[in-house]
This record gives structure tokens, sequence and C-alpha cells, in this order.
């Protein structure tokens, strides 16, 4: 017997099909209930209107995308791991355009949902590894902040292109302005000077436990200050 958890999940995936292959004005009631095998109704009692599906559509779709990013091992060198990483974000925004543009085209949808946020956490501890390495250029809060820019400038300026102009060139470069922006060519604790440094401590202090924790929040406030100055 079909329970109410199945019949929900038959419906998301009957609307992510229809956004995926004929866009959100697809994305009907009557639609996605036919497509779904059930009747109109049915789809209200889970989903108070048609933004309460397409965010459950969106939740549903991201949240397996993260998954695969977790699964997979990080590169030993973590400047390639960042590009790999970007490069599957983008990837993500190409293959699923219609769903893209409605996440990131409308910023006040998923901005708070549980795959995004677990998807930030991925991305956080790419950039963390940057930093124990003393690859970082900038604070991790800026460089998730350019990291996540270029990724979505980058999808949302190649699926505004007509097709003939659309070339991997400019997704490559992007990506390589990114790296150029947040990272350094040698470890920044060989370089003088002390922000460097305190970039690649701040990274690791949560995995240190000799410190009390008020000791660790007057170091982190430390380490933060310096790590904003220049090398």
């Amino acid at each position: 017997m079909e329970t109410g958890t199945t019949t929900r999940q038959k419906v998301i995936a009957a609307a992510a099909n229809l956004l995926a292959t004929a866009g959100r004005d697809a994305v009907t009631t009557r639609a996605v209930a036919t497509a779904a095998g059930v009747q109109p109704p049915v789809i209200y009692r889970f989903f108070t209107d048609k933004d309460g599906l397409l965010d459950a559509v969106a939740e549903h779709t991201y949240a397996a995308f993260v998954a695969g990013k977790q699964a997979i091992t990080p590169l030993s060198d973590p400047i390639d791991d960042l590009r790999a990483g970007w490069d599957l974000a983008v990837e993500f925004g190409l293959s699923n355009p219609a769903l893209y543009a409605m996440m990131y085209g409308e910023p006040r949808r998923g901005i708070d949902s549980p795959a995004v946020q677990a998807g930030m956490q991925v991305l956080a501890e790419r950039i963390r590894r940057l930093a124990a390495a003393g690859r970082l250029a900038v604070d991790q809060e800026l460089a998730a902040s350019i990291i996540q820019a270029t990724a979505r400038g980058a999808v949302l300026t190649w699926l505004s292109l007509p097709e003939p102009r659309r070339d991997r060139a400019l997704l490559d470069s992007l990506r390589e302005v990114m790296v150029t922006a947040v990272t350094s060519d040698k470890p920044a604790v060989q370089q003088p000077g002390p922000a460097g440094a305190a970039r690649a401590l701040l990274a690791t202090l949560p995995e240190q436990d000799v410190l009390s924790q008020a000791e660790q929040v007057l170091l982190h406030e430390w380490l933060g200050r310096l790590s904003a100055g220049h090398s």
C-alpha cells in the first residue's frame, strides 16, 4: 500500500521531471497530478501552493547533488580540489538550467534549506583545507562569497547566451579568475608577514583541544584580525 511519503515523493519527482523537460511554466497542478498519477487535491495535502512544491523540488534535486559531492574523496592538492568543486557546481547548473535559474534568479528560494546548508559545509571544508595548507589569500568568508559568485555568474551568463556563443573557454577563464582571487601561488606561511600564518592557524584551530573555550574565542578574534592584514 502506498504511503503518504511515497505519494509525496512521486509528486516531487513528477514536478522535477516537468521542470527539467518543459520549464517552469509546465509545472502546473493539473500537469503534475497527471504525471504523478494522483488527483490534483492530493498535491495540496503536501504543499500549500506552487511555490511550496517548487521549493521541495529544489531541495530534492540539490540534496542529491550535494550527497554526490560529499561522497567524492578530496584531491590531495587543495587548489586542484577547489577547481574540481567549482566545476561540479557549474556542471550542476548547466545540467539543470530551469532549476538553477529558479534557485539563484530568486534569491529568497532555498537559502535556508538543509541541502543548501549542507552544500555550504562542503564548500567551507574545501576552503578550510586551503587555509590549513597556507594557500588561502583572503579570509574564509570572502573566499566563499567569491567562489559562489563566480560559479553562479558563470552559469547564469552561459544560460543567457545563444548556443552558438557558448564557449567553454568562458567557464575555464572564470574558474581561473576565482582561483587567482582566493589562493596564493606559494604557501602564505612562507611569505613575510603574519596574515598567511594566521589564516592557516585559524583554519586548524577547531581541531585542537589544549585551549579552554574562552582562550579559543580570544585567539580566534586575534587570528581573525591578523589574517585580515596583508603580508
